[in-house]
């Protein structure tokens, strides 16, 4: 399915998009220091400082931005400047042909979920749910070391040190996911996820344990987890009633291995993910493991 992870290695140059809403231009330029500070080259086009209502210029705008920048043979991978949303909403003006053609790394999380699974199943490589740029302007040191180790293709293994077995077992399969609200918000799109065969990553942000059990409800009801072989979920964010949350989990995911916990998502620190690539979910060891990188 996916051809290969594409790591990148010091001197690269890394491409800016803002394919959802406008950014902090003094964060932005915070998260430019850091990559440069691991040694990336940084490219940030100008179309990116757009605005448009809450979004970081129209559709076609933000659009042009990853076409151009995946027609560009200078440049390695591309890193979403921050989520909020927007994403879903350019998908079809992508020009998905030059982006299979010319495979590049790309990164981000939260609504940059859409784009990063639509790369996933339409131009069928891998990428990394890590933070976004301006993520990077404060981010603690796990987060900045766990996000070089992911990009150059040097993270085999996390230990989920932290988190919590509510279904034994191990499970085998492909790692997609990401924003709960985004992924559900596809669901009708001709860019709907397929799980199928999956180890399923879902984390989310500031929504109360009923929101997250009605998309959880969604999403089953439509049969996104037919064929699921396991889950195993990030940080649940400022979401009222966390208490509530394993037991919604357990019920929607009956009978699969489930773990909760990984430190991925919105809280800190942000693991970084390689997704698309085959991954082991061991619940007795506490780790997920990547078959293969490069």
């Amino acid at each position: 399915m996916t051809k290969r992870f594409y790591p990148l290695k010091k001197v690269d140059a890394i491409g800016v998009i803002a394919p959802s809403a406008r950014f902090d231009e003094n964060r932005l330029n915070q998260g430019i220091e850091c990559l440069e500070t691991l040694g990336f080259e940084v490219h940030v086009p100008g179309a990116i400082f757009q605005e448009e209502r809450y979004l970081a210029g129209d559709d076609a705008c933000r659009a042009g931005v990853v076409n151009s920048l995946f027609a560009d043979p200078k440049i390695k991978g591309i890193i979403a400047a921050r989520g909020g949303f927007g994403a879903m909403r350019m998908l079809a003006c992508l020009d998905w042909e030059t982006i299979r053609k010319n495979p590049k790394l790309v990164i981000g999380f939260s609504d940059a979920t859409a784009l990063l699974t639509a790369v996933v199943q339409q131009a069928r490589f891998a990428v990394v749910h890590g933070p976004n740029l301006v993520s990077l302007a404060n981010a603690d040191p796990l987060t900045i070391s766990s996000f070089y180790q992911t990009i150059t293709g040097n993270r085999a293994e996390i230990l989920i040190s932290q988190g919590q077995c509510l279904e034994p077992g191990q499970a085998a399969g492909k790692l997609l996911g990401g924003n709960l609200a985004t992924l559900t918000h596809l669901i009708g799109t001709p860019f709907q996820p397929d799980f199928m065969g999956a180890v399923l990553f879902l984390e989310d942000v500031g929504e109360p344990a009923y929101k997250i059990d009605r998309m959880l409800s969604q999403m089953k009801m439509a049969g996104l987890f037919h064929g699921v072989q396991g889950v195993i979920t990030g940080s649940f964010e400022k979401c009222d009633n966390p208490e509530y949350i394993p037991r919604i989990l357990m019920e929607i995911f009956d009978g699969l291995p489930l773990f909760m916990g990984l430190s991925a998502g919105h809280g800190d620190p942000n693991l970084s993910l390689a997704m698309g690539l085959d991954v082991l979910l061991d619940t007795a060891r506490a780790t997920l493991t990547w078959q293969a990188i490069a």
